[in-house]
This record gives structure tokens, sequence and C-alpha cells, in this order.
């Protein structure tokens, strides 16, 4: 597709400098928004593996321009996103949107945030408490803390591989009980080795535990009880949610009655109004069985909700 122009752009959050890419719609066409797209957890790029590239795609067609950016310490952004905290990751959401805002195309009155699975929880700190951003979109993310959320998906994970064992399944789930109550005490990343030894490293474990080191426990730790509520509480603008049905990530059910919870209640903003989309039998990005990219209906889903909003 001919656009404008894709360029990779640089700018700044406080200390920190993110690097990214801009998209521009068709020449000649009129921009009628602009998405910040913010990626999920861990090591996550301005293309969030290969799940932005087909959605900026459909966004740059359907007239929006688009910038997503290097999570800091990734790919060519400085500083290290193990040492952030939500509010630090929340602080970069909000310095992207600012930069699109300052492109002459674009109406700042018309540039919003989206969000997938991880980057959900951040673009709703972003927004949250802010009159000037038109709408927020989460895919993909759960309305529970970190530490609920993966104990949904180990939980899922460990009866998959150890079906005919209840017992393993207890075991691993006790174990990671034990790791996230020692993330509250703060405990050092030598004592949750110590527990994991003690118990025998459950192979079950490894989903959660591959990878682990020090710099990574210190940012788990961190996380692991960020409540997206009180954020959810705090909108001021329409709330786009998205999941997919056989996400196997997410507490899909759960994380639908919180939300409905949240924008039942007293103090919710009038402007704040709810939209929930769930996709019967799309995994965490979105994808029906055997496709590589997100579903059309995802796609339109979306795009339509944007123009209307």
């Amino acid at each position: 597709m001919e656009t404008v122009d894709i360029r990779h752009v640089t700018f700044a959050a406080g200390p920190v400098r993110l690097a990214g890419t801009l998209g521009l719609p068709r020449r000649g066409e009129s921009v009628r928004g602009g998405v910040v797209l913010v990626g999920g957890s861990g090591a996550s790029d301005r293309d969030n593996d290969t799940f932005f590239p087909p959605l900026r795609r459909h966004l740059l067609d359907a007239g929006f321009a688009v910038l997503s950016y290097d999570k800091r310490g990734v790919g060519e952004s400085s500083g290290d996103w193990r040492a952030a905290t939500p509010a630090d990751l929340a602080a970069d959401a909000a310095a992207a949107l600012a930069f699109l805002r300052s492109r002459p195309e674009v109406r700042s009155g018309a540039a919003g945030l989206f969000g997938h699975s991880e980057g959900g929880w951040v673009v709703l700190r972003a927004a949250t408490g802010r009159d000037d951003i038109p709408w927020v979109v989460t895919s993909g993310c759960p309305a529970t803390t970190p530490a609920v959320q993966e104990r949904h998906a180990l939980a899922r994970h460990v009866r998959e591989a150890h079906a005919d064992s209840q017992s393993a399944v207890e075991r691993v789930l006790a174990l990671y009980d034990r790791l996230v109550a020692a993330g509250r005490r703060d405990a050092d990343f030598a004592t949750a080795v110590g527990l994991v030894d003690a118990a025998g490293a459950p192979p079950g474990l490894a989903y959660y535990w591959d990878g682990m080191d020090d710099r990574l426990w210190t940012f788990l730790k961190r996380k692991q009880d960020h409540d997206p509520v009180p954020d959810l509480l705090g909108l001021r603008c329409p709330h786009l949610a998205f999941f997919g049905g056989a996400d196997p990530l997410v507490p899909v059910a759960d994380s639908v009655r919180t939300l409905g919870g949240t924008a039942c209640h007293a103090s919710r903003h009038r402007r704040a109004t709810l939209t929930v989309e769930v996709l019967p039998g799309a995994d965490h990005r979105l994808r029906l069985p055997g496709a590589t990219e997100p579903a059309p209906e995802y796609l339109d889903r979306l795009t339509r909700w944007l123009l209307q909003n």
C-alpha cells in the first residue's frame, strides 16, 4: 500500500528516548484520527512480534495515522523495561500520544490509545483521569491483576500438559502462590530460587519460570499486584474492550464481569461508556483456528467502533 510515508521516529519520555514507526494514510486522503499502539509484556518491539503489522495496515487503510514504538530497552529505545514501573510505562504511552498529536496531519482530539495484553493495563493507566483522550481500546487485556492473570494462564497450561495428574497441577499452583507471596514480601531472587529448588523445580513451572533472573524477578514482583480497577473507574472516555473467546492466557469471563461492574459504578464518568466484544474461538491475538493474522471480524469491528467515537 502506498502511503504518504512510513517513518522511523524518535521522541522523549522523560529521560528515555523511544524509537518507533509512524504511518500516515494514502496520499491525498484525509486523516480520520490517530492511534498509538502499545505492545504487550516482555521485550515487545514496535511490531509487537507479528501482531501489529496487519493491524497497522488495516488502520492505515481506514484513514488513521498509526504510531507504535519499541518498549524502553528494546530495539532502538533507551532505558530498561525491567526497571520500569507501570506508571513509567504509562508515561511512555502518554509521550507517544503527545508526539502523535504534535503531527500537523493529526487532530489532537481524534487521537487515542490502543493497548494489547499488558499494554491494555498501560493505556488504562495513561488515560485515567484525563479529559483530553477521546477513547481507549484494550485488546486481550485482563481486568485482573497480573498475578491473577498469570495464575490462570499457568493453571491452564499445566492442566493441558498433565491432564492425567491433578496432583501435578496442585503442586505447581501451590509453588506459584508461594512465589507470589514472596514477591509481596519483597523477597530477593535468591529466596525465590530457594523456593523453586525446595519444591523440586516441577517441570510444569517452566511456563512461568523459564528465563527468570534477578532483573525479571524484580520487575514481576513490582508489577504483580497492579490493579486495573481504579484506572477503569477513573476513565473519562469511551472504552472498547476486545477479547478472544478462546484466549488461553486471560480469564475472559472474570474480566468481562469486572468490566461490567466498573461500568455500573456510581463514580464512573458519564462519558466513560463501555463496549465489550468477545470473538468466539479467537486466541490471545484474536486469530481464529489455523489463521496467522487477526480475524477480519476483529479488524472490522475495531475500525467501526473507532470511526463512531
